[in-house]
């Protein structure tokens, strides 16, 4: 039996969203953009699925870009901010644990002449508003700051943060990459204070290869990509309706209160039977989201750990995703010693997820602990 807990990697797609991306694909395949009757038919359908994933945001259906998916929505919002802003200021600020897709466009940006300021963590992993707001000056044209971090679970207090920037500085442009949130606690746009905001499809059940950038009426950010008229010029090219369409079918299944309160009640079963294993340490704070479980697992690298659990047909990794097993720079800036980051392994949990999936993970940690450290 498979045990899938690897779900901040990206999640199994619904059995109604795999239906509605099968059905536009060999149905109401109509480019959005012909004149026609198909046409007219698949535009109807793209601006449906638009209005729900705005609702989810509480915002409106034209402050929502549709691309690829989280990377490029970061890079949209970065870059796009950037080159808008660039006679006004030069600074931006984000934070030294945000995903690889902010971390390394904030450095070709410091290539290219933008000072790029990183904000450090506390020992809990999370980003503390008056260390964002010390680091705020007349140049900053930006701050991103993401809602929860996706190698720890750390939630960060984002809402705080931008409120602070804007009575600094109103003009201040604050983006959140919201792609380990999304879905699983409620986001307000307004609450947030946030201009802009990333959100991804394959980490709520949807297909991957879809996002969007909530962009807030009134922001100007300047395109990355040319050729063509969608998506008010900003994201040109042909949008992949079926996976639009499913993204907003997953997005209409979203039971954020009772997910959460089942996925909390596995978290703590969780916590409890890693903590009776010997030399397994949590990373992850208390307060983290409980959709995730950071935790070294004693002097078995991850990769090694990695291989015996998948071998049991238990599948977790070892951090994000995207970094494909390079060392992780946000246990690093939580200051965590290498013997412990390079141990570490990152548990993430679903709607799907069980107590069977949680005994088979701790089995497997306890007995490769056993075995792999005598190798």
């Amino acid at each position: 039996m498979e045990h899938y807990l690897d779900n901040s990697a990206t999640t199994a797609v619904s059995a109604k969203a795999a239906e509605k991306a099968y059905r536009i694909m060999t149905e109401n395949y109509g480019n959005p953009s012909s004149l026609h009757l198909k046409g007219m038919q698949a535009e109807h359908e793209l601006e449906n699925a638009r209005k729900i994933i705005a609702r989810t945001l509480s915002v409106q259906s034209e402050e929502i870009i549709f691309t690829s998916g989280g990377t490029e929505a970061n890079n949209l919002a970065l870059f796009g901010i950037a080159q808008a802003k660039k006679r006004r200021g030069n600074r931006i600020i984000i934070s030294s644990v945000e995903h690889s897709s902010i971390m390394e466009a904030a450095q070709r940006l410091e290539n290219d002449g933008f000072e790029i300021i990183r904000i450090a963590p506390d020992k809990d992993g999370v980003i503390k508003p008056q260390s964002v707001l010390q680091a705020v000056d007349n140049s900053t044209v930006l701050v991103s700051v993401m809602c929860v971090n996706n190698e720890t679970g750390a939630v960060m207090p984002v809402s705080e943060i931008f409120s602070a920037v804007k009575e600094k500085n109103s003009d201040i442009i604050c983006h959140t990459d919201a792609v380990q949130a999304f879905g699983k606690i409620a986001l307000n746009a307004r609450r947030l204070c946030a201009d802009l905001i990333t959100v991804s499809a394959h980490k709520v059940h949807a297909p991957k290869g879809c996002g969007a950038l909530y962009l807030k009426k009134g922001v100007r950010i300047v395109p990355v990509q040319y050729g063509g008229e969608q998506e008010k010029k900003l994201r040109p090219g042909t949008e992949a309706l079926p996976l639009i369409a499913a993204f907003a079918v997953a997005c209409d299944e979203f039971k954020i209160e009772e997910n959460y309160k089942a996925v909390q009640e596995l978290n703590s079963y969780a916590v409890k039977k890693l903590e009776n294993i010997e030399g397994v340490i949590i990373n992850s704070p208390e307060n983290a989201l409980p959709y995730v479980i950071n935790v070294s697992a004693g002097r078995v690298r991850s990769e090694t750990m990695l291989h015996f659990l998948g071998e049991l047909d238990v599948f977790v990794s070892s951090g994000s995703a995207c970094a494909k097993g390079k060392p992780s720079h946000v246990l690093s800036a939580m200051g965590l010693s290498k013997e412990r980051a390079d141990s570490a392994l990152r548990i993430s949990f679903s709607k799907y997820s069980t107590k069977e999936d949680v005994d088979a993970l701790c089995i497997g940690i306890e007995t490769g602990l056993k075995v792999l450290v005598h190798r």
